[in-house]
C-alpha cells in the first residue's frame, strides 16, 4: 500500500476496522451484561469487519497491480 490507494479499498478498510472494533466492544457488553445474544452478535459483527477489510486489501492490491505497480 505504497502511495495511492483507491477510495473503495480504503473505505472498505477503515469500514472494517470500524467494525471490528464495534463488535469488539460488543461482545465486551454482552459478557459484562450477561447476554450470550448480544456477545454472538458482536463477535459476528467483529467477522464481518475482518472479511469488509481483507476485501478492501485485495482491491487495494489488484489496483496496484493495474498500475503496474
Amino acid at each position: 500500500m505504497g502511495g495511492h490507494m483507491d477510495k473503495d479499498a480504503e473505505k472498505d478498510i477503515v469500514e472494517g476496522k470500524k467494525k471490528q472494533v464495534e463488535g469488539k466492544v460488543q461482545q465486551e457488553v454482552g459478557k459484562l451484561g450477561g447476554d450470550p445474544g448480544r456477545e454472538a452478535g458482536g463477535w459476528t459483527k467483529e467477522q464481518h469487519g475482518k472479511a469488509q477489510e481483507g476485501v478492501g486489501e485485495i482491491k487495494d492490491s489488484l489496483d496496484g497491480k493495474n498500475d503496474g505497480r
